[in-house]
């Protein structure tokens, strides 16, 4: 069958059309269990028109047999509706899980404002609402006109009473979605931004608590908690007082159905029994518009967070994971590349035109904001505000499947980021541990007699974030994490910050090695040391190129003399003074 238009909007909206035949599903147990809600109705009617009147203990029995078997068939469909829901929903996020964890990666990896943990938070609400009371009434609703037909079957003034009460319940329920969904929606802005503010500060709280910066922070923290509790208490106020509307239009309906029952049968119009079964049958018809009105706060919330959700998979797509390259060798083409940032008027990198050929080692050097750590984000293809032309291999490094091109890429940043988990775990990339590799890695860092004096070796657990290790021995084993499986293009961005004289000379070593193999090796350092492991040498200087070329040809030309411009003849009556 043809995907419709409609459904092919994102992975999410086509998901949901891959389980079309488990919702047609649910609708026929639906139409099962509805119908069967008759049965209740109908016996009472039986047995204060027929079984009181003819006193046949007999008819009795049968009636209550039948209706029992009907309210188990019943029973049943209610079941097998409620469990291929659930199901469904497993299987739903089984199916987005992933894309979902790589659509919000790369959408938080763009400072786009995506937030990983937010974004399962929102699959999880429609997996719930697909699985919860909400939908049922969805299901269920439809069923109503059949009630409200037997309702004008039993008496036409039931009907309309039935009708009547069913279109309030409908404005109502319109009343709270207009009323309701932008508050709910800055409500959970507020709390989303409360929340994030606070998780953000929890990062550095040692440096908080040294320097007694919390009541300060907490003070920031109240401002954005009061915004979200006085939203939030609005939508709340609002909600139960729909809430409230709703049960007493619900006891209403209760007592005037009873009432106008009791009315046409002492006029004639009716039996005793029908006024029974008008009562429950009505209180039956309107239960899924009730639910509804109980339902849409989660409704909205279940909307916002598909909404969110589909743009994310929009924006960030399935990348074809058929789609292969070759390995590559190495050589970074820039042209004319300029990187921006928000907030910024001018661009930190401004119109970049170099070739870096393959199996050759770079330093970077210049001041500090320069662009030197922009420069390696470019590099690596991970800086989201780029313009210009970057390759890899005379191919668009962004154009690359991040999942196949990372074994090829090692990157060593300023700020070590490392996890919770063994060495050996860090080292390998939270891969397939390859001891012989992680091993190699280590040693080639300067870093394997060390971890050996750990009392668990490659297996000592470092902490979260690596905050059981020194500066010094995080920068190491980041950077054994960089050389992890001899990757091509490695981008070491000041890998001797925190190194004392025995690791630097065990990281320029390691260069060498990986100059030996071919690798092509990116060094930014503010140590004219590096400059000697060094094949080129580009200079940064307010984000444009100050000098780049082969390394004693640059040297060369920054030691050489600059002419000194003849000095102007002084002015008639002034002396000359000595430069």
């Amino acid at each position: 069958m043809k995907t419709p238009e409609f459904f092919k909007r994102s992975e999410l909206t086509s998901t949901l059309w891959r389980f079309r035949r488990e919702f047609l599903v649910v609708g026929a147990f639906s139409m099962v269990a509805n119908v069967l809600m008759l049965a209740p109705t109908l016996y009472m009617l039986q047995v204060f028109d027929r079984v009181l009147t003819s006193q046949n203990e007999l008819t009795l029995v049968a009636l209550s047999l039948v209706t029992l078997f009907l309210l188990a068939v019943m029973a049943f469909a209610e079941w097998m509706r409620s469990r291929l829901l659930v199901r469904t929903g497993v299987r739903l996020d089984e199916q987005l899980s992933t894309q979902v964890f790589n659509a919000s990666f790369e959408s938080h990896l763009s400072q786009s404002g995506g937030s990983p943990s937010r974004a399962f938070g929102d699959l999880i609400q429609i997996r719930q609402f697909l699985t919860g009371n909400g939908i049922f009434a969805f299901f269920d609703a439809p069923w109503t006109p059949i009630y409200m037909a037997v309702l004008f079957f039993l008496h036409p003034w039931l009907g309309v009473l039935g009708v009547v009460f069913m279109l309030v319940q409908a404005a109502l329920a319109w009343f709270g979605h207009r009323h309701t969904l932008v508050p709910s929606e800055d409500a959970a802005k507020a709390s989303a931004e409360a929340g994030s503010f606070l998780q953000s500060k929890l990062r550095n709280a040692e440096v908080l608590e040294s320097m007694g910066m919390i009541r300060n922070l907490q003070t920031r923290w109240a401002e954005r908690h009061q915004a979200y509790l006085a939203r939030s208490g609005a939508v709340q106020q609002l909600t139960h007082r729909i809430t409230a509307w709703s049960k007493f239009i619900r006891y209403s309906q209760q007592s005037l159905a009873l009432g106008a029952g009791a009315l046409l049968v002492i006029d004639g119009q009716l039996t005793p029994g029908g006024m029974i079964a008008a009562n429950v049958l009505m209180t039956r018809a309107l239960a899924p518009i009730d639910m509804i009105v109980g339902s849409w706060r989660q409704f909205i919330g279940m909307r916002a967070a598909f909404a969110r959700l589909e743009q994310l998979l929009i924006e960030y797509p399935l990348r074809d994971p058929a789609f292969k390259r070759v390995t590559p060798a190495g050589e970074i083409t820039l042209r004319q590349v300029f990187a921006s940032a928000p907030g910024r008027s001018t661009p930190i990198l401004q119109n970049l035109n170099l070739n870096m050929p393959a199996g050759t080692v770079t330093a970077i050097l210049g001041p500090s904001g320069s662009g030197k750590s922009t420069l390696a984000r470019v590099l690596v293809g991970i800086w989201p505000d780029v313009s210009g032309d970057v390759l890899l291999d005379g191919l668009p490094i962004g154009g690359w499947n991040r999942i196949e091109l990372g074994p090829h890429v090692g990157y060593l940043p300023q700020d070590i980021e490392l996890f919770e988990g063994s060495i050996a775990e860090n080292i390998a990339r939270f891969g397939e541990v390859d001891p012989a590799q992680v091993i190699e890695a280590a040693q080639s860092a300067g870093l394997h007699e060390m971890i050996l004096r750990f009392p668990k070796g490659y297996d000592t657990a470092i902490g979260e974030a690596g905050n059981l290790l020194s500066g010094g021995q995080r920068q190491r084993i980041g950077l054994a994490r960089a050389i992890y499986g001899k990757p091509v293009l490695i981008v070491l961005d000041e890998p001797n910050a925190n190194l004392d004289d025995a690791g630097e000379a065990a990281l320029f070593k390691t260069v060498e090695e990986l100059k030996t193999r071919g690798k092509t090796v990116f060094l930014i350092t503010h140590r004219p040391g590096a400059v000697a492991v060094a094949d080129r040498i580009l200079i940064l200087r307010d984000g444009q190129v100050q000098a780049y070329g082969p390394r004693d040809a640059v040297v060369a030309a920054l030691q050489a003399p600059r002419p000194v411009p003849p000095n102007p003849a002084p002015p008639s009556g002034a002396s000359a003074l000595p430069a």
